[in-house]
């Protein structure tokens, strides 16, 4: 399915270039498409050429999940028919288009960026965090973390949670099911845990 979908974007790509959005039939993405179809992808990089056309900004792609104030713990994940329309909305600002090796550099990647923001009471608290999902009991780790080494002040300071930081982890597709019920959990070195469920299956 996933070479049939590049040598379609190809087709679709070099036959007069990209096809309008009125010419895709209605297309709804459920779950993380690990490899969408050729209408999928068209339909991500023409919803991105809209929100910049809209003056969108281009984090209106990312899964959010969590708290919505700016208090409590909260997060957000890219998959890779939100990150093309990141990228469309980013090129359309400038007055381009994604090229072939642009769409196909998005679709080959082989990890999914999951971002947090923690809360804790002394600047460095996030340093050395970890970041899990667990499915069904199973836990995946991620293939690569970040955490900020010093964290910033919070809307609280100097009250209580004083300090706000980000956790930055990639977790290879291959090793999770993008169809399942997940918990992401963070945990400081300093002990104590964020946690958040999110159900893949009903991400759009």
């Amino acid at each position: 399915m996933w070479v049939a979908s590049v040598h379609e974007l190809r087709r679709l790509l070099l036959c007069g270039g990209l096809i309008a959005l009125s010419c895709v039939l209605p297309v709804t993405a459920h779950a993380i498409d690990v490899h969408p179809s050729a209408a999928q992808i068209q339909t991500a990089l023409e919803q991105g050429k809209e929100a910049a056309q809209k003056r969108s900004p281009p984090d209106t792609f990312y899964v959010r999940f969590g708290a919505i104030d700016e208090l409590h713990p909260s997060g957000f994940l890219i998959t890779k028919l939100g990150g093309l329309s990141v990228m469309a909305t980013h090129m359309a600002r400038r007055g381009i288009q994604p090229s072939e090796t642009d769409v196909t550099q998005v679709l080959e990647g082989q990890t999914m960026l999951v971002s947090t923001v923690i809360f804790g009471n002394v600047p460095s608290f996030a340093v050395d965090s970890y970041m899990v999902f667990d499915q069904g009991g199973k836990t995946i780790k991620p293939l690569t973390i970040r955490f900020d080494g010093f964290a910033n002040r919070s809307a609280a300071w100097p009250e209580s949670p004083r300090f706000k930081a980000k956790v930055i982890a990639s977790f290879n597709y291959a090793d999770f099911d993008p169809n399942a019920k997940t918990t992401i959990t963070v945990f400081p070195a300093n002990g104590g845990e964020s946690s958040f469920s999110v159900d893949f299956s009903t991400i759009h």
